[in-house]
């Protein structure tokens, strides 16, 4: 599995530059640039709402699976590399769609209560790019549904810490691809 999103994120690092393309009909279009901007934000949120603690390996804990281990990534059969984007970037935008409601669910759960949710805090700020972007892409006219869904039972205190770290990292990850995303879009796909 590692091996699959490695590739896809190497080949959207080799993007070409030049390259123009419709990525959905006119009508459907993303606001490639706005979106490029959203998510940069959102790489920059997520790095920053979570004080850095250097190297860290979080144990597995039995029923800690339920949480945070079905959380969404962008694989290759959803179309995000340069191709699928120029043929039909409706099935990575939903993707990458699903992937942001997925963790807006979990920035609203008990596991970030207290951390730093004044209007201005970072865990605030990044929970409200979050639906920024979602919003964004939403296509008119037909809603996407919601595929995956954490699945939360309340959290002790002591448990956290250590989820909130665990998600932020799953995160950090999937905003960086969807920057890539957005970046490549906005540079070749943009009227």
């Amino acid at each position: 599995m590692l091996g699959s999103r490695a590739v896809l994120l190497l080949g959207l690092l080799l993007l070409p530059r030049t390259a123009r393309g419709r990525a959905v009909p006119e009508s459907s279009d993303p606001a490639w640039a706005r979106c490029q901007q959203l998510s940069q934000k959102l790489c920059t949120l997520a790095w920053s709402a979570h004080p850095p603690m250097g190297h860290v390996d979080l144990p597995r804990e039995e029923g800690d699976d339920e949480t945070i281990n079905d959380v969404p990534h962008i694989q290759c059969e959803d179309g995000c590399d340069p191709q699928g984007l120029r043929d039909n970037s409706e099935s990575c935008l939903q993707r990458i769609h699903q992937g942001l409601a997925f963790y807006e669910k979990l920035l609203d759960s008990d596991i970030f209560t207290g951390e730093s949710l004044l209007p201005g805090g970072p865990v605030n700020q990044l929970h409200s790019s979050l639906l920024g972007l979602r919003q964004l892409l939403q296509p008119e006219g037909h809603p996407w549904e919601t595929e995956q869904t954490p699945s939360l039972s309340p959290s002790q205190p002591w448990q956290r810490p250590l989820l909130r770290l665990k998600i932020l990292r799953s995160l950090k990850a999937f905003v960086a691809v969807a920057a890539r995303v957005f970046a490549h879009g906005a540079a070749t796909l943009s009227p």
